[in-house]
Formats: structure tokens, sequence, C-alpha cells
């Protein structure tokens, strides 16, 4: 892998933060994200950005990072074993948006490019990322949009790009041990490297670049919907799946722990405030109920819409 092509994906993630951050907070309208930067050697650099308690956005992480090691650390090379002990270099812009309002849904995305080098081998390298949606309160409608969204985002890699990877998305996020899905999907890839990589460059931009258009129509919509305490409720203990994904299964957090990084970076995703109850469950046919029952389940919402 040249130095030319790492340097051109470097260059697109760090735009896609920069359009990401000032969509949203022209959306809040008021609030600002908290910029650091954390430069080391071989020109990597961490720029963590966070927004926290806007009028629409109660917190937002969106973090550009481009690492170098020694070694990809065991959540990695659990998949990849041929690169164990291989030095590597990545670039990532991973993000999470936690809306204030109950009926706004949590939404979450990320890109990334690895590369290892194993010794006396040919660089191998690979594209991951994808984005999906948490609802707490579920609209038919915005579930359509996303996932169009999500359907166009595939259009480099042709018509069977998308079915696959809302497959993977949606086994992806789900909490195992509670039987029950994270929320309502989206797509997920990840170790992909072909067929070439302008293809691959092509799609990854094209799943950076499709989440502003399938997030920013939802949130405006939602955003000043009236509620009152039960929703929010609600919406704080729906947030503690989101916790228990994130500290238990997700993959990247793992990754980012392992490889060393900074932890507040790490965790950044995490929502600002949640609320545990032991064993409650929502009233029967409950619009709460309704989440579980009607929109969890894994389902084709382009069927729905079309």
């Amino acid at each position: 892998m040249s130095g030319t092509r790492f340097a051109d994906v470097k260059q697109y993630m760090l735009g896609l933060q920069d359009r990401i951050c000032a969509a949203l907070e022209e959306v809040d309208g008021g609030a600002c994200f908290r910029e650091e930067r954390f430069e080391g050697p071989g020109g990597t650099l961490a720029r963590p950005r966070v927004l926290e308690e806007g009028d629409a956005i109660e917190k937002s992480a969106v973090h550009f990072t481009h690492s170098a090691g020694e070694r990809l650390p065991p959540a990695a090379t659990d998949r990849r074993p041929e690169l164990a002990g291989a030095p590597f270099e990545a670039v990532a812009v991973s993000l999470i948006v936690h809306p204030r309002n109950p009926y706004a849904p949590t939404s979450h995305m990320n890109v990334r490019f690895f590369e290892g080098r194993p010794a006396d081998a040919e660089s191998i390298w690979w594209i991951g990322g994808g984005f999906d949606l948490t609802p707490f309160y579920g609209f038919a409608e915005d579930c359509v949009h996303w996932h169009r969204s999500a359907r166009d985002a595939c259009a480099p890699l042709g018509p069977d790009a998308y079915p696959r990877f809302k497959k993977w998305c949606d086994e992806y996020f789900t909490l195992g041990h509670r039987g029950e899905a994270r929320g309502i999907g989206g797509i997920f890839f990840d170790d992909l490297d072909g067929p070439d990589f302008a293809t691959c460059f092509d799609f990854l931009k094209s799943v950076g670049d499709a989440y502003l258009e399938a997030y920013l129509p939802i949130l405006r919509r939602r955003k000043d919907t009236p509620y009152g305490a039960r929703e929010r409720d609600f919406q704080l203990w729906r947030r503690g799946r989101y916790a228990e994904f994130n500290l238990a299964i997700d993959r990247g957090t793992k990754y980012g722990l392992q490889s060393g990084r900074r932890v507040e970076s790490v965790l950044a995703s995490l929502p600002p405030l949640v609320r545990w109850r032991y064993d409650w469950q929502p009233e029967p046919d409950s619009p709460e109920a309704r989440l579980v029952d009607d929109f969890l389940a894994p389902r084709d919402w382009l069927a729905s819409g079309d």
C-alpha cells in the first residue's frame, strides 16, 4: 500500500470529521464541539471532538484517529492471525450522537482503514465501518429512510452489498445475553479488501458521506417533539442497553483499550446519563413496549417502505 493512498484516505477522514461536526453544530443551534489534539511520531494524530449539553444534542463525540504501532492488539488479530506481531497503521473516524429528546434516536457511525506490514510479506490492508440507528420510540418512516440511505451508500459495491452488510449489522449489534437487538440496524462491514483499493475507497467515502443524509432529516424531525418525565425515564433506561453493548461486546471499544489509546477518548461514546432498574419491563401494548415488539426484531425495512 503506497503512502499516497494512505494519505488520500487520511485527508478524506479529516474532512469528513470537519463536515459532520459543522452539520451537527448547525442542527443543535448553540453548542460547539471542543477539540483536543494529540500528535505522535510519524505524523500520527488523535483529534477527539466532543459536544456536550446542547439544546438538541445532549452529547456527541466525533473522533479522528491516525494511529500506528509495532503489533496489532488481539481485538484485531483474533480475526487475522497472519498479522500477529506485525506493525500497523490505521486511520478512522468514529462518532456517536445522543440527542436530548427521547423521540430522537441515537446514531453511530465509523469508517476505518487498516494496513498491517508482516515481516517478509506484502502489506495487508482492509476497510471497515458502517452506521446504525438506536431509537427509543419507533417511527416506521425514520426506519425506512435510514435503510434507504444505507442501501444507496452500498451502490459502489453493487446490489448484493446492502443485504449482506445489513445482515452483518443485525447480527453484530445484538446483546446476545439478552436476545435483543441494540437498535434497528443499518450496515456493518469489516476486513473488506476487494475487488481493489479504488472500489473500496469509493465505498468507504460513500458510507461516510451518507451518514449525514441518513441521520439529519430524522434528528430535525424529532428534536422538538414534546415529551415528559415518562419518555425521559424510558430513554435513560434504554441507554443502559447501549452502555451494556459498548462495554461488554463492542470490538471497537476492546481494540481502543488494548491498543493503549486514551481511555477518555475510547469511552466517549457512552451516553451522558443512564438509568438501570432491576428487572423492569414496560407495560404491555404501551409505546415503550412497542419498541421491542415492533421495531427491534430484524426486518426488511425497504419492503415496508417500497
